[in-house]
């Protein structure tokens, strides 16, 4: 199959209206390019209609090489609805690529992924999970759907969040979140198994925030583990500070929850 480019208006211009069009601007004599264009080309062949491929020649169309400031080559540009949306430049490694192809296209369930956002804001994890499931069958390499649904899932299926965020590496954009997600999954599992704690005065109330991890009530989960922290920094290996930063990742610093107990936190931790 060919991808060299016929008319560059109506094959990426306009074409990406419909569907978002990956361009890879290349020339013969360049061993990168000649490196990333079959990588390119197997991950469009396995795109099944999410995006496509158009590969333009610098050499043949120099007219387009200048009107997207092409000063290095290959250069990969995402064009959706006729503009660049994203682009890098240089021959990545494959797995980079997949990453930059799952962090730039516009998810098809775009509006799902809104709607499963706000009932997870207001604690509905059970129809947040129920839109998401279906969501990440039809995405499985899109990260952002993992997180949303391990979230989701805290409150009824904590033991599947480690299986579920499995895909996301240490070094991708999301790692921080997803390492927050695993450390409120382990505490949200432990109502279950409360004879694996060991025996101390603070365990009721590590057990008090584990709970309400799980029922997602971070407004009771964080004081219950501030006091512990107070009492106990070393009880569960230091879970008690672990679970609070983890509170904190998810949720951001500058939610109001986070700015109501920080500074609690952060006193206990150092008191």
């Amino acid at each position: 199959m060919s991808y060299e480019v016929q008319d560059f208006d109506s094959q990426v211009l306009q074409r990406s209206r419909e569907m978002p069009v990956l361009v890879d601007f290349w020339a013969p004599w360049c061993g990168p390019c000649r490196m990333l264009g079959p990588v390119l080309e197997r991950l469009a062949q396995q795109a099944t209609g999410r995006w496509e491929l158009v590969k333009v020649n610098t050499e043949e169309r120099q007219d387009l090489a200048t009107a997207y400031n092409i000063a290095s080559i290959p250069a990969v540009k995402l064009f959706i609805n006729g503009a660049v949306a994203d682009e890098f430049v240089g021959a990545l490694p494959e797995r980079e690529i997949r990453r930059f192809i799952e962090k730039s296209l516009p998810s098809p369930n775009a509006g799902k992924l809104a709607e499963a956002q706000r009932l997870l804001a207001e604690g509905a994890n059970v129809p947040a999970a129920g839109l998401l499931e279906p969501i990440l069958a039809s995405e499985p390499g899109n990260l952002e759907v993992r997180l949303l649904l391990a979230q989701a899932l805290l409150a009824t299926a904590p033991e599947r969040v480690a299986a579920l965020l499995e895909p996301v590496e240490p070094d991708a954009e999301l790692a921080d979140k997803a390492a927050a997600l695993r450390t409120l999954a382990r505490l949200a599992q432990l109502p279950n198994q409360p004879a694996a704690l060991p025996v101390s005065k603070v365990r009721d109330r590590y057990l008090a925030g584990a709970n309400a991890v799980r029922a997602g009530d971070y407004a009771a989960a964080l004081p219950a583990l501030i006091e512990v922290l107070e009492r106990d920094k070393a009880y569960d290996q230091a879970g008690a500070k672990e679970a609070c930063k983890a509170i904190f990742q998810l949720l951001g610093l500058r939610h109001p929850i986070v700015e109501r107990f920080f500074r609690a936190f952060s006193s206990a931790l150092h008191s």
